[in-house]
């Protein structure tokens, strides 16, 4: 092996120097370190490691060492922080010639050393020394690891030898980079050996000086072995002292605990180690924290299930008006509980089911646990994950760290008191994942009945029965939650509350529980249906009824202060409404008041329930362009040129003159401009405003429609269809138009809403346009020739 001369980016290092063959990994974020790894990548990942003079921030040529090592990039990794996690090995010394700056990196020409050695008499008995050195010196240090002195063994050349022992951990950095520096192999084995000696020497003066401190101590255990014996003594006469009451107390509550034996084998060991420390050593307080959490689990403790269907139906309704799904699932996991007790052997053990409930805030997910829980008289625990980022909050802390405690799991079965409980994982959509872990994936063991039987905590560790437990998730949206999580639950949807719910729900339970949390009686209260009506139309838009029990917060004030001053009862009327709370804040869409050409109503879903949506159709002399205004995605523009095309291809059949198209500019607009709006709904919609304008036939403003339509005409399924029904009634609409393959989604609207519309199911556009444009022959918005 010859010298090589070289040319390649320097990393500058803190507090430590790399020989030959040393695999170091390194922690780079100084941006010169870090733009010299991003230039090594050209050139094979090949660059100088040289060691600054004195550690410092500031990485500059005149602080770096002129002997350093040429080392190969093993591995390097980004982290989040900016940081960059490297993997590095020394190669050859290197002599550093010249160091200059590039591209924000330091960039050095040196030449890398080559060093070899032939055997003589003293270079083998140099490398028997260090070997034998070696050994001593692994016997007496605490922090050579295993299997040191024989990987030393089994190196053949004595230089690597000789750099190999830079990986002993008392040698000091300076110590090192002088060995680095040292050029002549046979110099370097010198170094090497008097480094061993020092080393022994110094760690046989330190045995010698701990023997004799341990000598000193001997006197203090005698005498606390004295005690613990003098403890026994009095014990056995009676004469426990209250020292010894706690460790008692422990042991009661293991032994009449109903854990497992295999887990109550383990608490018996630890209060065994317990008793065997001194009273002042730190572990005393860890054991007992441990046990104290141990025998807090209700080791076997059930709640009495209430299999009654009609006592849990009426407790649901009772708490929650509408969200029959989620009843009618409750009602049957109930079913099943009852026949399977009736059995005369329990030959399947039925899994609690898992529950996901999903829907928009304020739709009572949350507080519809509490009641599941009081239907099946059950205790309630609750866990909010929204905003946690550490999965020890899944698993619990290993108990090796100060302040360690177990999940929340765990600690909502010591809440409940029972390992039967429902409980409620609040927000599950609004999990966070960083360097801390995932707690997605915790909750999978969790969540996932053929696991969860044997729950592990990571403060614990022990198995605990979850399988009992009737877990009910809460989130907002799906999208947010892993697939491999979302799989383990049965996802139940909670639409937003229609009008007449809300209107229900404000009689029976916003408005008594407002009164008595303002301290008004029903006798000296009163509001109209319409006043309700009004306040839920006007003044709130939401799905679920959060600000709606604001508002009658709001209203209650008015009440107590009114009363408070002498009046003798307060009523709340439609008209009176916008004296308390202000003016109208929210309008919603209403029906067109004359049938007009090029205006067709469709209607739309929103996160807070359904709406009108208008569609205007403006036709002009041009050049055959299409104008689209609105504040319209993607999607919606291209269910516009949709419709076009559709309108073109079918000119004769509907009675237009096909070379009207190249002649004409169509602007269709959707107003509310600054709302934006997209799907492929409204596709029908601008269809009939399209063709009414270029007919000159006006729509019936009594007629509402949705609906994706085809280039050949067919009317394509939607989704929402009952927020959509909804909007449309309240806006008093009279016929709703929805495609052919919708009407299976009927059924979740309810009867009432139903009874008053004339829904009409289409699968091709020509349907629509029979039901939807007037017969009456008008001109056309715009003639053109």
């Amino acid at each position: 092996m010859t010298d090589e001369r070289l040319i390649l980016p320097v990393i500058a290092l803190h507090d430590t120097s790399i020989l030959p063959g040393m695999v170091v990994p390194l922690r780079i974020g100084r941006p010169p370190t870090v733009a010299a790894l991003e230039r090594a990548k050209s050139l094979g990942n090949r660059v100088f490691l040289i060691a600054q003079k004195v550690s410092s921030e500031d990485v500059t040529a005149e602080n770096l060492h002129r002997v350093g090592a040429v080392g190969q990039i093993v591995q390097a990794m980004r982290l989040p922080d900016g940081t960059v996690h490297a993997v590095v090995q020394g190669q050859r010394r290197a002599f550093i010639e010249d160091v200059q700056g590039e591209d924000g990196a330091l960039v050095a020409t040196g030449r890398a050393l080559a060093t070899s050695v032939e055997r003589s008499i003293e270079v083998e008995g140099l490398i028997r020394g260090i070997l034998d050195g070696l050994a001593r010196y692994a016997e007496l240090s605490r922090d050579v690891p295993q299997g040191a002195v024989e990987t030393a063994r089994a190196i053949v050349d004595p230089s690597d030898l000789a750099d190999a022992v830079a990986y002993a951990p008392d040698m000091t950095a300076a110590q090192r980079q002088e060995l680095l520096e040292l050029f002549d192999p046979i110099e370097r084995l010198r170094w090497v050996t008097r480094f061993l000696a020092t080393q022994i020497e110094i760690l046989e003066v330190r045995d010698r000086i701990q023997s004799e401190v341990r000598r000193s101590t001997e006197g203090n255990q005698r005498e606390f072995l004295l005690r613990e014996q003098l403890k026994a003594i009095q014990k056995e006469l009676g004469e426990a002292s209250g020292g010894a009451e706690p460790v008692d107390a422990l042991r009661t509550r293991i032994e009449s605990s109903r854990m497992p034996e295999e887990i109550r084998a383990r608490a018996l060991r630890e209060l065994g180690r317990l008793e065997a420390l001194p009273a002042a050593s730190p572990e005393v307080g860890v054991i007992r924290t441990y046990l104290d959490w141990l025998t807090a689990i209700p080791w076997g403790v059930k709640d009495v299930e209430s299999i009654d269907l009609d006592a849990a139906a009426r407790v649901l309704d009772e708490d929650h008006y509408g969200l029959s799904r989620v009843k009618e699932r409750v009602i049957e996991f109930i079913a099943v509980r009852k026949l399977v007790a009736e059995q005369p052997r329990e030959s399947v053990r039925p899994r609690s089911p898992i529950l996901l409930l999903v829907g928009p805030p304020g739709v009572g997910k949350t507080s519809l646990g509490r009641s599941l829980a009081r239907a099946l008289g059950r205790k309630y625990a609750r866990i909010a994950l929204g905003g946690v980022h550490d999965e020890a909050e899944i698993r619990g802390h290993r108990r090796t760290y100060v302040g360690a405690l177990p999940g929340r799991f765990v600690q909502a079965l010591k809440t409940a008191a029972t390992i039967n409980p429902v409980i409620v994982i609040d927000e599950i959509d609004k999990v966070g994942r960083d360097f801390r872990g995932d707690p997605t994936s915790a909750l999978l063991e969790v969540l996932d009945p053929e696991q969860n039987g044997t729950f592990s905590d990571h403060y614990l560790e022990v198995p605990i029965d979850l399988s009992d437990v009737l877990f009910i998730a809460t989130a907002n949206q799906l999208d947010t939650i892993p697939a491999a999580l979302r799989d383990r639950m049965e996802v139940i949807d909670i639409a937003g509350y229609t009008e007449a719910e809300k209107l229900e729900i404000a009689r029976r339970h916003l408005l008594p529980k407002q009164l008595a949390a303002h301290g008004i009686s029903a006798d000296r209260f009163g509001v109209s249906r319409k006043a309700l009506q009004r306040l839920i139309r006007d003044y709130t838009r939401e799905a679920g009824v959060r600000s709606l029990e604001r508002e009658i917060a709001a209203v209650a004030r008015k009440a107590a202060r009114s009363l408070a001053e002498g009046r003798r009862r307060f009523a709340a009327t439609e008209r009176s409404l916008e004296g308390l709370l202000g003016p109208s804040r929210f309008e919603f869409g209403l029906a067109e008041t004359a049938d007009e050409i090029g205006v067709a109503t469709g209607v739309a879903w929103t996160p807070v329930g359904g709406d009108i949506l208008t569609v205007e159709v403006n036709v002009m002399p041009g050049k055959g362009d299409l104008i689209l205004t609105g504040h319209l995605g993607d999607v919606m523009q291209e269910s516009a040129r949709a419709a076009l095309s559709f309108a073109r291809s079918r000119a004769a059949d509907l009675g237009i003159d096909p070379a009207r198209f190249e002649k004409m500019t169509v602007h269709l607009h959707v107003p509310a401009g600054a709302v934006p709006k997209d799907g492929p709904s409204a596709g029908i919609t601008m269809a009939t405003a399209l063709i009414s304008a270029l007919t000159g036939r006006p729509t019936d403003r009594h007629v509402a429609m949705t609906g994706e339509i085809t280039l050949r005409g067919r009317v394509l399924p939607i989704g929402g269809l009952k927020e959509k029904i909804l909007a449309a009634q309240r806006a008093g609409i009279g016929t709703f138009i929805l495609p052919q393959r919708n009407t299976k989604d009927l059924r979740e609207v309810p009867a009432s809403v139903l009874r008053r519309l004339r829904v009409i199911p289409v699968e091709r556009i020509d349907e629509v346009l029979a039901v939807a444009l007037r017969e009456t022959a008008a001109t056309t918005l715009s003639a053109v020739a």
